[in-house]
């Protein structure tokens, strides 16, 4: 009995000892969060987080404060509490990656965010990036809680995985001023060639705090995450349930609500002194610490307004996807000044022939062809004068010397197309529009030098293409009034006008294109041009074979005699009938020629249309070698296809 007392006593005094011990002891220590540090006319701001505190409250009286191992005096209060003292953004980096399309889990991501969004203490400003093929800012910080639903609504898939590019732009997204944080939502690594530690110095730079949730990542994908999150002093959140983001998103907008602002009052000794802080904070049995280094009255004053701060924010822009290194831009403007340099002295003569001493070349100027060159010549410099426009126009015409085909296939393209200008200042007009474009298109392009050169094309395309155009529709019309112009000159020449006076009448009562020829006719016949030649040369500059057989009979019939107003009614008769098989060729093989428009036109068409409603679509076809390929592969069926279809329906009359 006394040895069971005795047990019992001592039993006792261990639960007592047990009890005093336990309670005495102090909360189990755990890791907190000095999220964001502000020091102003001696005072220092802290946003501190309770990690893992789940629902619990954090007691205020059980703040403690230490600045280099001394306790100084400081209050804490729910920084929702707080009002505007210091203004705290959280961006939300959405990864919108067609993988997300997979087990619903860019729908629940969807879910998670909007979850969040209810969660959030209102007076945090929530902003919003997406990452895939391009990074985008869908939404700027923001405390307008609708207009943010309503962006994560609208998001949507696309192609590539543009991780790091994403990081960079989220960490500036939020501006400068007030504790800024990014959480992060991703199943997948970067696709890009960008290194990771372009997106680690930015955090590092901007000093936002990175949390990670990461889907169904892969070890080694984990441990890239991973140095992202420590690069911003976060942490990697596991979500293999795509179900579970909601309640992951609302864990942490709940750590944001119980987000702590601790106002610390050092004494006037440590103002302008750098140290060690320290602050542990109570919450649920445990001891949340966290240390951080400080410098007391050194950093810029908070900014008294979250809303000023917002609108004095920089405007975060995503990275071009297309960059120039600094060699390949020296290299481009070293080749740029060599080719100018090349035309220059093309111009200004430095690699023609000397003629200075050619006896041919000295005695041109004495010949008919000199004397018309030196009249030519004349005529311009009355024309235009010796202004800036005649010295430009002098400088072309000297370019066109060096190449006399050009230069008469320029001037019978003209005459052809009925236009006064001559060949020097058709040249010097396309090139300023060549240059216009350019210009354009690099304005447009935002300095992308793809986009200067389609300009340079269009611009130098674009002119012959008009040239073209306008030539063919006055050589039709001049094929068109061909036969109803000799049916009038043959009842002139019945009349008994004769053939001088038949043009004239052609001239009097006709039509252009065959009214202006026909008059130039007439004045090169009075300045002594036989009055065939003349005819000849709008035969020539009309492209009319009809018209060349007209005036070969006109020479034979002076020669030999006849009937020439019956001969130009034959003519005029032959014509109307080809005119006519001409017509019901044209329109029996109409669907056929519909058919290669339709066909030749679709593909290219479609692609610009998906360019335009849809770029990502078609990145595959036009960033990679394989798409190259099949480019020049479709390019070169297309081509063949619509030259052998345009044999097809081709039908010479």
């Amino acid at each position: 009995m006394h040895a069971k007392s005795v047990a019992a006593r001592l039993g006792v005094l261990l639960l007592a000892v047990a009890t005093t011990v336990g309670l005495a002891a102090p909360a189990y220590a755990a890791q907190g969060s000095i999220d964001h540090v502000e020091t102003s006319n001696g005072a220092i701001q802290v946003l501190y987080s309770l990690p893992g505190a789940g629902g619990t409250q954090p007691d205020l009286g059980s703040l403690k404060v230490s600045l280099e191992g001394k306790s100084v005096k400081a209050s804490a209060k729910l920084a929702t509490e707080a009002g505007t003292t210091i203004k705290r953004t959280t961006i939300l980096a959405m990864d919108v990656s067609n993988s997300m399309g997979k087990n619903h889990k860019f729908t629940e991501a969807q879910q998670a965010a909007e979850a969040f969004l209810k969660a959030a203490p209102k007076d945090l400003y929530v902003g919003i990036v997406t990452f895939a093929h391009d990074v985008t800012v869908a939404q700027t910080p923001t405390l307008d809680r609708a207009a943010a639903t309503k962006v994560i609504q609208s998001l949507t898939l696309s192609n590539g995985t543009h991780l790091y590019q994403g990081l960079t732009t989220a960490a500036t997204a939020g501006g400068t001023s007030g504790g800024r944080s990014i959480l992060v939502l991703s199943d997948g690594r970067d696709t890009t060639n960008t290194p990771l530690s372009k997106a680690t110095d930015a955090i590092k730079k901007a000093g936002v705090k990175v949390d990670v949730v990461a889907l169904a990542q892969s070890p080694a994908d984990e441990a890239l995450l991973q140095q992202i999150a420590d690069s911003g002093k976060g942490s990697v959140i596991a979500a293999n349930d795509p179900k579970a983001l909601s309640g992951v998103f609302t864990s942490e907008a709940q750590q944001l609500a119980k987000q702590l602002l601790i106002t610390i009052t050092p004494p006037a000794s440590m103002i302008g002194s750098e140290g060690s802080l320290e602050v542990s904070v109570d919450a649920g049995g445990q001891t949340y610490t966290d240390k951080a280094f400080v410098t007391v009255g050194k950093a810029a004053a908070p900014s008294a307004s979250p809303t000023a701060a917002a609108n004095t924010a920089p405007i975060p822009v995503a990275e071009p996807r297309f960059h120039i290194s600094k060699t390949m831009m020296l290299g481009g403007l070293g080749a740029a000044a060599l080719g100018l340099l090349l035309v220059l002295m093309f111009v200004f003569g430095v690699f023609a022939q000397d003629k200075s001493k050619s006896v041919e070349h000295r005695i041109a100027a004495y010949t008919r062809k000199g004397s018309r060159a030196r009249a030519k010549a004349a005529e311009q410099a009355a024309e235009h004068g010796t202004g800036v426009t005649a010295q430009a126009v002098g400088v072309a015409a000297k370019a066109l010397e060096g190449n006399k085909g050009l230069e008469s296939k320029l001037d019978a393209k003209l005459e052809a197309a009925g236009m006064a200008m001559k060949p020097a200042e058709w040249l010097l007009a396309h090139a300023g529009v060549a240059f216009i474009t350019g210009l354009i298109g690099l304005a447009i392009g935002g300095g992308n030098v793809f986009f200067a050169l389609g300009g340079l094309v269009l611009g130098a395309v674009a002119p012959w293409i008009y040239l073209g155009l306008k030539e063919s529709r006055r050589t039709k019309n001049f094929k068109a009034q061909l036969a109803d112009t000799l049916q009038l000159m043959s009842g002139s020449l019945s009349a008994g006008l004769s053939l001088a006076q038949s043009v004239d009448t052609v001239v009097r009562e006709g039509a252009d294109p065959m009214a202006g020829e026909f008059r130039r006719a007439i004045v090169e016949a009075r300045l002594g041009v036989d009055i065939e030649d003349a005819l000849d040369g709008v035969a020539e500059r009309m492209q009319s074979v009809d018209f060349h057989w007209v005036v070969m009979a006109i020479r034979i019939q002076r020669e030999v005699g006849g009937n020439l107003s019956e001969l130009l009614q034959n003519v005029a008769n032959t014509i109307r009938e080809r005119e006519y098989l001409e017509r019901q060729v044209l329109a029996l093989s109409a669907e056929g020629r519909l058919s290669v428009w339709i066909l030749g036109g679709l593909p290219p068409g479609f692609m610009g249309y998906l360019l335009l409603a849809n770029p990502t679509y078609l990145h595959p076809l036009i960033s990679s070698l394989i798409g190259f390929i099949l480019l020049g592969v479709m390019t070169v069926l297309l081509v063949v296809g619509i030259f052998w279809m345009k044999k097809l329906v081709k039908v010479d009359v």
